[in-house]
């Protein structure tokens, strides 16, 4: 088992036994495109969060793929918070540089302030870098760049949103 898939790191039970990556490779299923795909990405995530979640750094990577993954597979039915939430993350590590654990401290300090959030216009694109681009790239230092990469993709697809994020954000918290 390679250490993307939680070995040594209590996940194994949790985990699939064949990357998702090759798994969609290998197989089709007979499930229409509109389950699979979400089917799919959930697998994707997993398999991320095995691998960010064991991470050794204190910074905390993991919240960043939170972040990123709620913003590019928001739809309709998503809650604002989850979307205003994500966006947030996305900005404070990118434009204030927070790591994940001042992310994830801040999103504690929004929700005691506020309970309800706006509801934000969804762009078509959401940007070019998605997660399984993230899974190709082999783990360690190489894949930590491409979800730093991921997350600038996600958040410059939301570009029109940008100011109602940092004005949020601002009031929110003054």
């Amino acid at each position: 088992m390679s250490p993307s898939q939680g070995e040594g790191h209590g996940f194994e039970s949790r985990l699939p036994l064949m990357s998702p990556i090759y798994r969609d490779e290998v197989g089709k299923s007979d499930l229409p495109s509109e389950i699979t795909f979400p089917l799919m990405t959930q697998d994707l995530y997993t398999e991320l969060a095995a691998y960010t979640l064991s991470h050794p750094d204190p910074a905390f990577i993991h919240q960043h793929i939170v972040d990123a993954y709620a913003a590019q597979t928001a739809d309709e039915n998503t809650k604002p918070v989850k979307l205003v939430f994500g966006l947030i993350g996305l900005y404070l590590y990118l434009e204030k540089n927070y790591t994940g654990k001042q992310v994830q401290l801040m999103h504690m300090q929004l929700a005691n302030k506020r309970k309800s959030w706006p509801e934000l216009s969804l762009p078509k694109d959401r940007g070019i870098i998605t997660i399984k681009d993230v899974l190709t790239v082999p783990a360690g230092q190489d894949r930590d760049e491409m979800i730093k990469k991921w997350c600038e993709s996600v958040w410059g697809a939301y570009h029109q949103s940008h100011h109602q994020i940092r004005t949020l954000f601002d009031e929110t918290l003054n």
